[in-house]
């Protein structure tokens, strides 16, 4: 089915973007109220994932909102959603750096490196939305706030958006193959020693390896099939495909959702919310959840939110 959208395409594009960009919304909103609400969850490292859900909720509003019928709004909504998956995708840059300088050049300085994280997201994110605008079709809206239909625009979007998303991509993936290479090695010399809480440590450690190898994908399950359709877009801009546009619209709508449950539902808030509940729930019932805390104290995974940064300091 290519050619161009009817009406009808274009209401269930609407209604795929509001549906999947609620989910994000809801996910990330949840992170976020974690951070709020739980003190011990307060260290850098998860700070950094606050952030990261801060921006998803924003870009995930952003995208529900916004009729390509009404000009200034259209606007608006498409700018927003920019600047903050513009965000989105470079705190998980800034993960992947935390991560590195951490476990790989055991460096314990990342915590003065705030004020630059924020420096470089919000001001690359401004920047890269203020570029955007250069070359936009002013006097016809497309489909979807998000997209331009001036050629000149598609291609800026593209310089903005796309570019710097799989740059982001490619650094993220590199370095967590870094990562990922330093504690093998690590895991490998913990079987031969006799030290059993050495190896105990490392087989936690390749829990962790197991769930960062995933964090680039995220990235590329999002945005892969919009990659292809601004590139198909801008090859032949008279030809939609109806079903590429449908998966483009959903994955990228989910990021939030994927990034939440990722970076943000790792052992730690489980921790913290299966202790909340345990203050209020009743004795009978605690054996139907899924650990108990002395079982869970035993078994902490060595993830994002627990980097050893507070350790090594």
């Amino acid at each position: 089915m290519a050619g161009t959208l009817t009406a009808h395409d274009r209401r269930v594009l609407m209604a795929v973007n509001a549906g999947a960009s609620s989910l994000s919304f809801v996910g990330s909103g949840f992170i976020v109220l974690c951070y709020v609400l739980f003190k011990e969850l307060r260290k850098f490292s998860f700070k950094l994932v606050f952030y990261l859900a801060l921006s998803d909720m924003l870009c995930s509003f952003f995208t529900m909102v916004g009729d390509p019928s009404k000009g200034f709004f259209c606007y608006a909504q498409g700018y927003s959603a920019h600047f903050f998956c513009v965000a989105s995708f470079l705190w998980t840059t800034t993960i992947a750096f935390t991560l590195h300088r951490t476990v790989v050049r055991h460096k314990t300085d990342v915590e003065d490196l705030e004020a630059v994280f924020h420096l470089y997201v919000w001001g690359t994110s401004l920047v890269t939305t203020v570029v955007r605008s250069f070359g936009n079709d002013h006097g016809h809206l497309g489909a979807s706030c998000w997209t331009q239909t001036g050629r000149t625009g598609k291609a800026v979007h593209f310089i903005t958006f796309y570019m710097p998303l799989w740059g982001a991509i490619l650094y993220n993936g590199f370095t967590y193959f870094q990562v990922i290479r330093m504690l093998n090695n690590a895991t490998r010399m913990a079987v031969g020693m006799s030290d059993r809480s050495y190896q105990l440590d490392a087989r936690v450690d390749m829990k962790a390896v197991n769930r960062w190898g995933y964090y680039p994908l995220i990235l590329i399950g999002s945005w892969a099939f919009g990659t292809i359709n601004r590139i198909h877009d801008f090859v032949e801009p008279g030809h939609k495909i109806f079903w590429l546009s449908v998966l483009d619209v959903g994955t990228a709508s989910l990021m939030g959702l994927f990034n939440s449950i990722a970076y943000g539902l790792n052992s730690s808030v489980r921790r913290a919310i299966y202790e909340r509940l345990e203050l209020f729930w009743p004795e009978k019932l605690r054996r139907w959840f899924p650990n108990n805390s002395r079982h869970r104290n035993q078994q902490q995974d060595s993830e994002l939110v627990s980097l050893k940064i507070q350790d090594q300091q």
